[in-house]
């Protein structure tokens, strides 16, 4: 059977699909697949990226999950050391949370309650880490009271770990970025790849859409996305 026909036979088998709503149907069929594979076209450009520079062993600080206000049990890890095993690249969330953002981004939070649901399958292939310019206690509260309990969470504060990446500016305001660095033979570690919410002049948010299903499942309804925004309380 045909590869058209046969998907074109998954299609639903309701009754009354009009003849325009079936022909509309069909052209947006195909128009999936052509994102489809301009999507797998940008991800293999992304993999053939060549080599990026070396960058600074940075230092996080790391508290544990009961960390509070006040506690003195912070230890620090250098990112060298965030690579569990040879051979794994690194993804690194930066959260909005820290100096001048005296508040956790709601937006961002959303993004991560959706890595806490998927860390142990992302596990099985790269490591991931979160980190923000809060401090330990804070951040700590915030994951307490996100019940995120699968991801590392990291304080990059009283480094220019978040500015060099472009996630902070000089007067400390925060951005979201995701970042993705290698490391070679020797331990030196490598920026691989940043990705911004802003991509352009006219594009100010949507630079790391695909890293959160909600927009995606929102766009598949008639309403879409609309002017909603994520809260951290509804």
């Amino acid at each position: 059977m045909p590869v058209d026909q046969e998907a074109a036979m998954r299609q639903t088998h309701l009754t009354g699909e009009s003849a325009e709503y079936t022909s509309a149907r069909e052209k947006l069929r195909e128009a999936e697949i052509d994102l489809m594979r301009h999507r797998e076209q940008v991800a293999e450009m992304r993999r053939r990226l060549p080599l990026g520079p070396v960058v600074e062993d940075y230092v996080f600080e790391e508290g544990p999950a009961d960390l509070n206000a006040g506690d003195t049990p912070v230890q620090t890890v250098r990112l060298s050391q965030l690579f569990t095993r040879p051979d794994r690249d690194l993804v690194v969330y930066h959260l909005m949370y820290g100096k001048q953002q005296t508040q956790p981004c709601p937006m961002c939070t959303m993004w991560i309650d959706g890595f806490n649901g998927i860390a142990h399958h992302i596990a099985q292939n790269v490591d991931l880490v979160i980190v923000a310019a809060a401090d330990p206690p804070a951040l700590r509260a915030h994951a307490r009271s996100r019940r995120w309990t699968n991801l590392r969470l990291l304080s990059a504060g009283a480094t220019s770990f978040k500015y060099d990446l472009g996630s902070e500016d000089a007067e400390g305001n925060q951005d979201s970025t995701v970042s993705v660095f290698t490391r070679d033979s020797d331990g030196a570690v490598r920026h691989f790849y940043s990705a911004h919410p802003r991509m352009s002049d006219d594009i100010e948010e949507r630079g790391i859409d695909l890293l959160a299903p909600v927009w995606h499942l929102l766009d598949l309804t008639r309403g879409g996305r609309g002017d909603w925004r994520a809260a951290l309380n509804y």
